[in-house]
Parts: C-alpha cells; sequence; structure tokens
C-alpha cells in the first residue's frame, strides 16, 4: 500500500492497487451440454457484473430471503439447495466456466426460479453489487486453503473480508463456513474473534454440527471414508 494506510484510501486517490486473490483461475474446456446451458439459462438465471447495487426484488421477481453462496465449483450442491428451499433466494458466484454452466444446466433441468448465476470476482461483487443489508446468509464452503504458510494471505477468510460481509447481512443473517483443513478452520475462528458484531452459534467451543441444508458433497463423504475431518462455523450478525 505505500503511503496509503488500506485500499480505500488508495482508491480515493486515484491510485490503482493490486489485489492478492483468494483463487487462481483455471480455464477449463466447457463440455457441450455445459456451453449449451451457459446459451440457454444465462440470459434468465445469470447475472452480468456491474458496478452498482442490484435490486434483489427486481433480480428474482419477487421479495424473499437471499443467500449468496461463494464458489459453488459444479454447483450440485447449490442447486439441491435451492431446490429444497423454494422459498429463499439463491445467489451463486463462481470464477470457473464450466462449473458455471454445470450449475446452470442442472437448475435448467429442475425449471429452478429461485437461483441467479455469477462469474465474477466474489470480493467485488460483494463491496459493489451486494446491497448493504441485503443478505439472509453467506455461504463459504471448502474454500482454498492455501495450505503454505507464505500464501496464507491468499486465504479468502480474513479480517477486511468477514468485515465486508457483515455489512451486507441484515442484523440476524448468518455467514456460513465449512472447511476440510482443521488448520484453516482454526484460522476463521480466530478471524472471527477479530470482528466486532458477530456472535458464535456454537453451543460450546468454534464449530457446530453440519445443518441439514447443507447437503453432504461426494468430495466430503470420500474425504470422511479416509478419516478426514469438516468442520463448519456458522455466525450470526447482531450488530
Amino acid at each position: 500500500m505505500g503511503q496509503f494506510k488500506n485500499q480505500a484510501e488508495a482508491e480515493a486517490a486515484g491510485v490503482y492497487i493490486s489485489k492478492v486473490k483468494s483463487y487462481v483461475k483455471r480455464e477449463g474446456r466447457l463440455t457441450k451440454g455445459q456451453a449449451r446451458a451457459l446459451e440457454l439459462y444465462w440470459p434468465t438465471m445469470g447475472i452480468e457484473y456491474q458496478d452498482q447495487p442490484l435490486n434483489l426484488t427486481e433480480v428474482f421477481g419477487r421479495e424473499a430471503p437471499v443467500v449468496l453462496e461463494i464458489g459453488f465449483g459444479m454447483g450440485k450442491s447449490l442447486v439441491e439447495m435451492a431446490h429444497a428451499a423454494p422459498e429463499l433466494n439463491f445467489i451463486g458466484i463462481e470464477v470457473h466456466r464450466p462449473g458455471v454452466g454445470a450449475c446452470l444446466a442442472e437448475a435448467g433441468e429442475l425449471g429452478l426460479t429461485n437461483l441467479r448465476v455469477m462469474e465474477h470476482d466474489a470480493v467485488e461483487v460483494l463491496k459493489h453489487m451486494i446491497p448493504d443489508e441485503g443478505l439472509h446468509r453467506l455461504q463459504l464452503y471448502f474454500p482454498d486453503p492455501w495450505h503454505k504458510k507464505r500464501h496464507h494471505k491468499r486465504r479468502i477468510v480474513q479480517p477486511e473480508f468477514v468485515e465486508t460481509v457483515r455489512s451486507k447481512l441484515h442484523i440476524g443473517g448468518f455467514l456460513h463456513m465449512a472447511t476440510d483443513w482443521e488448520q484453516y478452520a482454526e484460522h476463521m475462528a480466530e478471524v472471527m474473534k477479530q470482528v466486532p458484531g458477530y456472535t458464535n452459534t456454537a453451543a460450546e467451543g468454534d464449530y457446530v454440527p453440519r445443518p441439514d441444508y447443507r447437503p453432504i458433497t461426494k468430495f466430503e463423504t470420500r474425504g470422511q471414508k479416509l478419516g478426514h475431518g469438516v468442520w463448519d462455523l456458522i455466525f450470526e450478525r447482531t450488530q
């Protein structure tokens, strides 16, 4: 940052500071099905990036609590959640186009009307497109742990990110994180303790049992068979 204390101060001075990304974009090849799904369903289910807040009621054509998921992978569990909770509106953000195509294909087959997807950097979407106090829940499941110490700065869960999320949740809204890396779970818990305005929903300790609304993925099931743990953290915005 040099002479600037933070990103906002640099931007106010008209200076661009390159940001550390929490992901590496890998452009996989689209299958024919994924490409067709993008062609068919993006016009009605896709949201293009814009540098201004969304009107969430207009986006979905109704008023309902909004759940935002960052990094939905191939979208299978996101589609399952949206299908199981038609009373909620869901937005999924993913930077890898094959995943966006796969998600749209499944959602389109089910005829879902309560799901929208974006292909963009989630931090920018949060800052510029999600209205303050617009979310009921933000989901961050199995983000890249960046397990090497020199890469920890790339982890998406940092105080600035968590504070941004807090401003986008309404009072009583939830930040739900899950990881299969114990050290990252510990990092998440420590970060959350640094940011005011949240209350941990765990009855004791830092972690909660997996809630019924979060599906168990094939990846997670395979890990459990190998003896790998999974840690869920759910924090409520209370201020």
